[in-house]
């Protein structure tokens, strides 16, 4: 059983962001079915690192499981009139296309609403649905330039540096879903039905509410990143990566007098917490001095002893021996048809103790088209018609 059990949704999304938001709806029990090119969507056909498994992109098997497929020629007036009776059967669409794409397509908000005039509809863009900015591309890492997230990382002897990874991607999705249960909600108990937006634009800046809202109210700054081997220009000293003599460890908020005991640097001894903040370069140079000189193994041992809070640099590899990753089963390995084991993030909520569980692998293009139209009420005549024209197809096949 699931929150979301009964709940349809159309996910018309590609990409990253919107696939993912659609796997954390279909996780809790939604119905989602994506509605695909007969190409297939784009993180179908392109992986990250270009791995696929077998001849699943890896980003497939990110945000791909626990739906359905059916693949469709949105060009085509029969694909367009088989994803309208689709669109009446639906409590939510969702997609993340740039402003505009599907109205081009005879399906607007306002069309969906006639056929359906209880869906929710939900769109992820960029930048929002107009503005000067509207049919910019909307990609992680050109945000992460815009929004100060770049300029903001790194330190000051170097030069800005953008996050290794796409966390934009990821809470634009998060928020995305957030919304989206709001909605329903409200639907519940009002019956309105509302559009939910959400763009990468204002997800860049949530993600930075902390440091953001205090720049912006007159915090005190030499410049957007931290100098002196701090981690950022906010914190007091010390706080960023220290290198060991082996390796590096992440010191978080200490205070010098901590420090001068753990690191036996007595010059330390007595500065003051608004010594952290007035002359945190000194305190994180003195500090890596000390780091420098011992192994990771003597710094994680005297950083503990002293209550310091610390922590190993580690790469994605480590996360795999981690004690806590593996009691809070936070990987779920499952197997493809033909044996080889795909692994997953688990889906990070956990309800009642227990965290929701594959049900569905990420599917073929297609797969489930058939099914789809059946429980939309198309009569088996129909549907060999529609695939007979190519309006719509039923593949076993993982790429386009």
């Amino acid at each position: 059983m699931g929150a979301l059990d009964g709940i349809r949704v159309l996910s018309f999304n590609h990409f990253l962001s919107g696939p993912a938001a659609a796997q954390h709806l279909g996780d809790i029990g939604a119905d989602v079915i994506a509605v695909e090119p007969l190409t297939g969507a784009f993180q179908r056909n392109w992986a990250v690192g270009n791995r696929f498994v077998e001849d699943i992109s890896v980003n497939h098997v990110t945000t791909g499981r626990n739906k359905r497929s059916i693949a469709v020629d949105l060009k085509s007036e029969a694909g367009l009139a088989t994803v309208r009776r689709l669109i009446a059967t639906a409590d939510v669409v969702m997609e993340n296309f740039r402003p505009g794409t599907l109205e081009k397509l005879g399906l607007s908000e306002a069309e969906m609403r006639k056929i359906n005039p209880g869906v929710i509809y939900a769109a992820t863009t960029g930048y929002g649905a107009d503005g000067p900015f509207a049919k910019r591309p909307g990609q992680d890492i050109l945000l992460q330039a815009m929004t100060g997230m770049a300029a903001h990382t790194g330190s000051m002897e170097g030069g800005p540096v953008a996050v290794g990874s796409v966390p934009i991607d990821h809470h634009a999705a998060a928020l995305t879903v957030a919304g989206i249960v709001a909605a329903l909600f409200e639907r519940e108990r009002t019956g309105v039905a509302r559009r939910v937006e959400v763009n990468m634009l204002q997800a860049a800046m949530d993600l930075q509410g902390e440091s953001i809202t205090a720049w912006m109210n007159g915090a005190e700054h030499a410049g957007p990143r931290g100098a002196e081997g701090m981690a950022n220009w906010f914190s007091p000293g010390p706080y960023g990566v220290y290198a060991t003599r082996d390796g590096h460890v992440m010191i978080s908020m200490s205070t010098p007098a901590d420090l001068s005991r753990a690191l036996d640097l007595p010059e330390l001894a007595d500065f003051t917490a608004t010594d952290g903040f007035e002359r945190r370069g000194e305190i994180s140079r003195k500090v890596a001095q000390g780091m420098a000189a011992l192994s990771t193994e003597a710094a994680l041992l005297a950083l503990s002893a002293a209550g310091i809070w610390h922590e190993k640099i580690e790469d994605y590899d480590g996360l795999r021996t981690n004690p806590q990753v593996q009691h809070l089963a936070a990987f779920t390995t499952v197997a493809t048809p033909a044996g080889t084991p795909l692994v997953m993030l688990t889906h990070p909520v956990r309800y009642d103790g227990a965290s929701p569980g594959v049900r569905r692998l990420p599917p073929a293009l297609g797969g489930q088209s058939r099914e789809i139209l059946r429980e939309a009420g198309l009569s088996e005549a129909e549907i060999e018609a529609l695939i007979a024209q190519g309006a719509v197809a039923e593949t076993d096949r993982m790429r386009g």
